[in-house]
């Protein structure tokens, strides 16, 4: 596991966070540097989790016959799930191996929880680290669909946390599909300031 360094709100922009050594034959890739350019691009990304959000209460409200949760303790859920958004930046942090720094903390300008660091992973390991987070959307849905209908409150706040974990990752999985297209297997992939690089 790599050190985490909690820094609460940064100061400063997040490439000041990412100055690992960068070898010369690094290639960058086509991703928006921005987080605010990223979040547009990446908008369509956020399609499918909404499409399975709506269907899944939809359908279990339709098989149940009745209201199938609590809208106060859906609110409750969903506001544990922003409170999970460190959490969610853990998960990509812990990804890298113990000789990395991963610093975590609140990005103000983009209204963003960040997990930053710049060391190589292989391409493999690079792909995982974007979408571990995607965990603290799934297992609540499934809990929410395992609940029986009556258990309104149970299944307000699982439906409601697993919002937050479904749709905040849908730019990271902009970036894996970037990553997919644009980078060989076998190589290795580095966050470097603003931009993302592969290496042979």
């Amino acid at each position: 596991m790599p050190h985490i360094h909690w820094a609460g709100i940064l100061r400063s922009e997040p490439a000041e966070y990412q100055k690992g050594a960068l070898r010369g034959n690094a290639k960058k890739l086509a991703i928006p540097a921005s987080m605010q350019e990223l979040t547009i691009k990446a908008l369509p990304f956020a399609a499918v989790p909404l499409a399975l959000i709506f269907f899944s209460v939809l359908l279990k409200t339709f098989l149940a016959g009745e209201a199938v949760l609590s809208p106060a303790f859906f609110a409750l859920g969903f506001l544990a799930g922003f409170a999970g958004l460190p959490a969610h930046e853990w998960l990509h942090a812990v990804v890298y191996p113990a000789q990395a720094v991963v610093t975590i903390g609140f990005y103000p300008k983009a209204l963003a929880a960040v997990a930053l660091v710049s060391y190589p992973l292989k391409r493999r390991r690079f792909i995982l680290m974007p979408l571990l987070p995607l965990l603290l959307g799934l297992v609540p849905l499934v809990l929410f669909w395992l609940g029986p209908a009556a258990w309104k409150a149970w299944n307000g706040f699982w439906f409601g946390f697993s919002i937050m974990g479904l749709i905040s990752p849908y730019p990271d999985c902009f970036c894996v599909y970037q990553v997919l297209r644009q980078t060989p297997p076998g190589c290795r992939i580095q966050n470097y300031k603003d931009e993302t690089y592969w290496l042979e």
